[in-house]
């Protein structure tokens, strides 16, 4: 199956128009903001930030605050697809199971059809047979 969707249009990212007027409002301009965050990055602590832009420590924090920080260990993630991919994974579900089962068991069935492929097209030329892939963890062979 050919997937015919479209690409995410303009603004897809974006910070939402509701979450931008939740937030409080800040006396440091965009640029600025940018600038505090990147000090923070580098390890500088917020009073010397403030000190450097010279701006109040509070409108400062309020800066940091917004960063987006990586998360250690994440167990998650965000598959990004088109309307036409989540429809399709919507659909291959069985039952009510959780789409991170979905989505293990449609990659898990990929990695048996590649390797499956790669033991006939080795076959054909005449070399040995690739050891059997291994399951994603968690998921058991199908009867058959």
């Amino acid at each position: 199956m050919a997937f015919k969707g479209k690409p995410p249009g303009t603004g897809s990212g974006e910070m939402s128009r509701t979450t931008q007027a939740l937030r409080p409002s800040i006396a440091l301009t965009e640029q600025e903001a940018r600038r505090a965050r990147s000090l923070r990055r580098q390890g500088m602590a917020p009073p010397e930030i403030a000190e450097r832009l010279a701006k109040p420590l509070e409108e400062v924090e309020k800066a940091l605050l917004q960063m987006r920080n990586p998360r250690p260990e994440t167990t998650r993630g965000t598959l990004n697809v088109t309307l036409a991919a989540h429809r399709f994974v919507m659909g291959e579900r069985q039952g009510d199971e959780p789409l991170w089962q979905t989505m293990d068991r449609l990659f898990d069935e990929l990695i048996r059809r590649r390797a499956e492929a790669a033991r006939r097209a080795t076959a054909r030329r005449g070399g040995a047979a690739p050891e059997e892939e291994a399951l994603l963890p968690g998921l058991e062979r199908p009867n058959g």
